[in-house]
C-alpha cells in the first residue's frame, strides 16, 4: 500500500473521533435500530384514538424505508440472510402498516417472505428456540391474524408452530418477568411496574408501547417520547442503556480490532473517568445491592469488561469489582435459570480473569465458574447457533491461553466477527454485540489491517534478502526459519505498527541467528569447530573461521553493528560492548550444552537451568529491540549488573526456557533436556 492508504486511514480516524467522542453524535454512532421495537411504537395512535393516526409517524416511515429486498425486516446474519428473529419482527412491521392502511406492497412482500421461510426457519431452530422468539412469535401470529393479515402456514409448519406455542407456555411458567412481555389489558401489574422504572417496562420500548396502549399511563408516554426524541430514525431494543457501558464496549472493540494506537488519548480519558466512578461506587455500601435481578446480565457484563480494560491500562482495581456474583445463591440460581442471557456475559467474565494476580482466589473461582459455563454452552450449542462466528471466538478463548496468542491474528479474527455479525440483533440475548457494529469503524479496521499486512510483506522481503546475502539461507543444515522468525515476532505484538520497522527486523534477525547457531551447536559442528567458534565470539575476531562458523559470525557482527549504530544515533552512547557480551555468554552456553550432550558429564538441575536460561536466547532478542524501542531503558540495563540481569529479564529467561522444555517434552513424550 502507498501513502494514500495511510492518508485514507487518517481521514477515517478523524471522522470517527468526531462522531464517536462528541456527545451529540455518540448515541447515533453506537445505537442500533430495532425493527421490532420501532414497529410497536408505530402502532401507537395519537391520543390513543386510532382516527387521529399514528403518534410516532417517524417510526412508521422508518418501517416503510427499511424493508429488506427479500421482504423481511430486522434480524439477518452476516450474509444478509434472515434469521429466526426476522419472523416475529416482520409480522410486527406488517401489523403496524396494516393498522394505518399504508405500505400495501410492503405487506405483500412481507407475507411472501413469511410463507416462503417460516417452515424452514422454524424447523432449523426447532431444537433450540431462543426464549424471546418462543414468547413473541405465537403472540405476533395471533395479532397479525387479528389485524386481518392472511398468514398461511404450510408444509408441516403448522405442527412446528404448535411446538412453539407449547414451548412458550412452558417458558412463561418459568419466567417471573421479562422484557419479552406481551401486554394484556387485564394485567394489574403493568401500571405498578411502569411507575417503578420511570415509565418503562423492563427498559424495553416494545413492552412499554404495549403497556401504554393497554393502560394509557402518562409515565409510559413520557418514556416513549424521550426515546423518539433521542432516536428519531428508529428506536433501539433497550432504552436507556448505560452510556458508560456503551463507551466500554466501543473501547474494547477498538482494542480488539488493532486500532488502539489511533485513539490512545480518548481511551485514556474515558477509562480515567470510569475508574473514578468505580472508586466512588466502592464507597457506596448499597451499590452491589442496587441492581434488580433483570439487570444482572448488564451489570455483570459491564463490571467484568471494566475490570479487564482498567487493569490492562494499569489501574489498581479490586477483584471484588466483578466477582460479587459468586457467593450469592439467588444470583447463581437466576444465572442457571436464564443461561441464554449470560453466554456473552460469562465470555467477558472469563476474559477478565486473564488479568489475575497471584493470590486472587475470587478471580480464580470466577475463572473456573465462567469456564464451566462456557464449555457447557459450546457443548450444548446453547443459543450460539445463530452466531457461529461468536461460537468460534468462545472456543478460541477456551482453547488458546491469552499469553500464547498472536496479537495480529487475534485482530483479524475479531474483525471477521464484526463483519459476520447479524445486521441487527433485536431482542436476542447478544444485544450488547450491537455496540460493536459500525460500518465506518469496521472499514477503518480492515484498511488498517491491510496496511499493516503491506508493511509486513515488505519487511519480510527485506529480511529474506538479508538472510540470503549473509549466507544463512544456503548454509546447508538445520532449520530455515526466516519467515517463521519474522512471523512470530511481528504477529505477537503489533503495537509498534506501522512505525517501528527496524525493531521487528532486529527481533527477527536475532531469532534467525539464534536458530542457525543453535542448530550448528546441536547437530552440525564438530566439538573442535564449536570450540573455535566460541573462542572467536569471545574475542570477537573471525580470522580463524571458515565455512558455517564464518557465516554465523559475520551475520552476527552485522546485526550487532546495526543495532549499536542505531542506538548511538538516538543516545550518543556506544552499546557495542553490552550487545557483544550477551552473545558471548549465549554462545558459551551452547558450547556447554553441547559438551553435556556429547559426554556423560550431566549437569545438576540448578546448573542446567542457569545455563538453559541463557541458551534459550529470548533475552537477547528482547533486549536488542528494547534498547531501541524503550527510551527509558539505560545502557547499563542491557547486561548483567553485578553479575546478574534485572529480575524481569531473569523471569523472561526462565519462563521461555521452561515453556520450551515442557513443549518439547509434550511433543516427544520424553524429556528433551537433562531433567532426569
Amino acid at each position: 500500500m502507498d501513502s494514500s492508504s495511510f492518508s485514507s486511514i487518517e481521514y477515517l480516524v478523524n471522522e470517527i473521533k468526531k462522531e464517536l467522542f462528541s456527545n451529540q453524535d455518540f448515541n447515533t454512532f453506537v445505537t442500533q435500530t430495532s425493527a421490532y421495537d420501532t414497529a410497536w411504537l408505530a402502532m401507537i395512535p395519537y391520543n390513543n384514538q386510532e382516527a387521529n393516526g399514528p403518534m410516532f409517524e417517524s417510526c412508521l416511515n422508518w418501517i416503510l424505508s427499511n424493508q429488506n429486498e427479500q421482504g423481511f425486516w430486522g434480524e439477518s446474519n452476516g450474509e444478509n440472510l434472515p434469521t429466526i428473529y426476522s419472523l416475529p419482527t416482520t409480522l410486527a412491521c406488517m401489523v403496524a402498516l396494516k393498522k394505518w392502511n399504508v405500505g400495501e406492497s410492503h405487506i405483500r412482500k412481507g407475507l411472501k417472505f413469511i410463507h416462503a421461510n417460516v417452515g424452514t426457519l422454524v424447523k432449523e431452530n426447532s431444537q433450540r428456540f431462543p426464549p424471546w422468539f418462543t414468547i413473541v412469535f405465537p403472540s405476533m401470529l395471533q395479532l397479525a391474524k387479528a389485524q386481518g393479515l392472511e398468514i398461511i402456514v404450510v408444509n408441516g409448519s403448522n405442527r412446528l408452530s404448535s411446538d412453539v406455542f407449547l414451548k412458550k407456555k412452558a417458558l412463561l411458567e418459568r419466567l417471573s418477568y421479562s422484557d419479552n412481555y406481551i401486554a394484556n389489558e387485564e394485567d394489574e401489574v403493568l401500571i405498578q411496574l411502569c411507575e417503578e422504572d420511570h415509565g418503562s417496562l423492563f427498559q424495553s420500548p416494545s413492552a412499554t408501547a404495549q403497556a401504554f396502549m393497554a393502560t394509557g399511563n402518562k409515565k409510559c408516554l413520557q418514556y416513549l417520547m424521550s426515546i423518539v426524541q433521542k432516536c428519531p430514525n428508529g428506536v433501539p431494543s433497550r432504552f436507556p442503556v448505560d452510556e458508560e457501558l456503551k463507551l466500554l464496549c466501543v473501547i474494547d472493540n477498538i482494542q480488539r480490532m488493532g486500532l488502539s494506537q489511533h485513539f490512545e488519548k480518548e481511551i485514556e480519558q474515558i477509562l480515567d473517568q470510569v475508574y473514578r466512578n468505580y472508586q466512588m461506587n466502592l464507597q457506596n455500601t448499597e451499590y452491589l445491592l442496587s441492581s434488580q435481578t433483570s439487570d444482572l446480565p448488564e451489570r455483570l457484563f459491564k463490571d467484568s469488561l471494566a475490570f479487564r480494560l482498567l487493569r490492562l491500562q494499569g489501574y489498581k482495581i479490586n477483584q471484588g469489582s466483578f466477582c460479587w456474583f459468586l457467593h450469592q445463591p439467588q444470583i447463581n440460581a437466576y444465572i442457571e435459570k436464564n443461561q441464554q442471557h449470560f453466554t456473552y456475559v460469562m465470555y467477558n467474565v472469563y476474559r477478565a480473569t486473564d488479568l489475575m494476580f497471584n493470590g486472587e482466589s475470587e478471580i480464580e473461582e470466577a475463572r473456573s465458574y465462567s469456564r464451566n459455563f462456557l464449555e457447557k454452552s459450546v457443548m450444548n450449542n446453547d443459543y450460539l447457533s445463530v452466531l457461529p462466528a461468536l461460537q468460534n471466538v468462545i472456543k478460541h478463548e477456551l482453547n488458546v491461553p491469552w499469553m500464547a496468542r498472536l496479537e495480529h491474528l487475534d485482530h483479524r479474527m475479531w474483525i471477521e466477527l464484526n463483519q459476520s455479525l447479524p445486521h441487527t440483533f433485536g431482542k436476542s440475548s447478544f444485544y450488547w454485540l450491537s455496540y460493536l457494529q459500525n460500518d465506518k469503524l469496521t472499514q477503518l479496521a480492515v484498511q488498517n489491517y491491510e496496511y499493516r499486512q503491506s508493511i509486513y510483506r515488505k519487511e519480510l522481503e527485506d529480511l529474506k534478502r538479508w538472510s540470503k546475502e549473509k549466507g544463512l539461507v544456503d548454509i546447508g543444515f538445520g532449520r530455515e526459519k526466516t519467515t517463521y522468525s519474522y512471523f512470530a515476532g511481528a504477529a505477537s505484538n503489533s503495537s509498534f505498527l506501522p512505525y517501528e520497522s527496524f525493531l521487528r527486523l532486529v527481533v527477527a534477525k536475532c531469532s534467525i541467528v539464534i536458530t542457525v547457531a543453535d542448530d550448528f551447536y546441536d547437530e552440525e559442528g564438530s566439538l573442535s569447530e564449536l570450540q573455535i567458534l566460541t573462542e572467536a565470539i569471545q574475542s570477537w575476531d573471525a580470522k580463524n573461521l571458515d565455512g558455517p562458523s564464518k557465516v554465523i559470525f559475520e551475520a552476527l557482527d552485522d546485526l550487532v553493528c546495526d543495532v549499536a549504530k542505531m542506538y548511538h544515533i538516538q543516545h550518543k552512547i556506544d552499546i557495542t560492548p553490552q550487545l557483544r557480551h550477551m552473545w558471548k555468554e549465549t554462545f558459551h552456553s551452547w558450547l556447554m550444552e553441547s559438551l553435556w550432550s556429547r559426554t556423560s558429564n550431566l549437569p545438576t538441575r540448578d546448573k542446567y537451568l542457569e545455563v538453559g536460561m541463557i541458551s534459550i536466547g529470548a533475552h537477547v532478542a528482547v533486549l536488542h529491540a528494547a534498547s531501541l524501542g524503550c527510551p527509558s531503558l539505560s545502557s547499563e540495563m542491557l547486561g548483567p549488573i553485578n553479575g546478574a540481569y534485572e529480575n524481569i529479564t531473569k523471569l523472561l529467561m526462565a519462563t521461555t526456557r521452561l515453556l520450551n522444555d515442557i513443549q518439547s517434552y509434550q511433543v516427544s513424550s520424553i524429556p528433551s533436556s537433562f531433567w532426569c
